[in-house]
């Protein structure tokens, strides 16, 4: 045990600290960096899913192209949803800073919700897709196309996922270390799908629908 008296004589017990020979604030910045790298395997898994639908996105096999295929209005409210809920989930992680429960809670409303959004019109997107003939499995493009763009979804999904689990531990422990480190992981990690997003949109929907 280690015991330090301060200046206005109260007696300070840092047990915890010497104990675990981590500080509640290295230990954030650790768990912050661990999840920089976590995110930057995922971009390089990203870069080659695009690598690959740029190799394939001519290769139709006689099916339908891109231009055939993509809805703008309907992506581009996809977009502006995904967008918006990167804005909404800052707005999140600024009431996290300053401790305010309801603020917080509300925004992850908003970011849960328009992430849901974004992930059901992405769905139907693609149920229209494989009603009309155009599954994966019909040409390399859309097998490129599903993986590419299937990918981003499925990380989407696990990130509505792991927001509901927030959510539920905030309502129980509310503003604890552990509690603000996971939300703090969550926020990158969703403002990274946003990036990703922006790429993907310009790649495959702005460039892809004039091929």
């Amino acid at each position: 045990m280690t015991i330090t008296v301060a200046h206005d004589g109260h007696v300070q017990d840092h047990t915890a600290a010497t104990a675990t020979g981590v500080s509640p604030v290295s230990k954030r910045i650790v768990v912050t960096y661990g999840f920089w790298i976590f995110l930057l395997s995922d971009i390089v898994m990203f870069s080659a899913l695009f690598a690959a639908y740029a190799t394939l996105s001519r290769a139709t096999a006689g099916g339908p192209s891109g231009a055939q295929l993509f809805d703008q209005v309907g992506v581009a409210i996809e977009t502006a949803c995904l967008l918006a809920s990167s804005f909404t989930c800052g707005l999140m992680s600024l009431a996290i800073d300053s401790r305010r429960f309801g603020a917080t809670y509300l925004y992850a409303l908003l970011t849960f919700a328009l992430g849901g959004a974004f992930l059901a019109l992405e769905l139907r997107e693609f149920a229209h897709m494989i009603a009309i003939g155009a599954a994966p499995q019909r040409s390399a493009f859309l097998s490129a196309f599903f993986a590419l763009v299937g990918c981003h979804g499925l990380h989407v999904a696990v990130g509505l996922i792991w927001l509901l689990v927030m959510m539920v531990q905030v309502k129980i422990r509310r503003f604890s270390a552990a509690v603000e480190r996971r939300l703090l992981c969550f926020a990158l990690f969703w403002h990274a799908l946003d990036i990703v997003w922006v790429w993907l949109f310009t790649v495959v929907y702005l460039i892809g629908a004039n091929q």
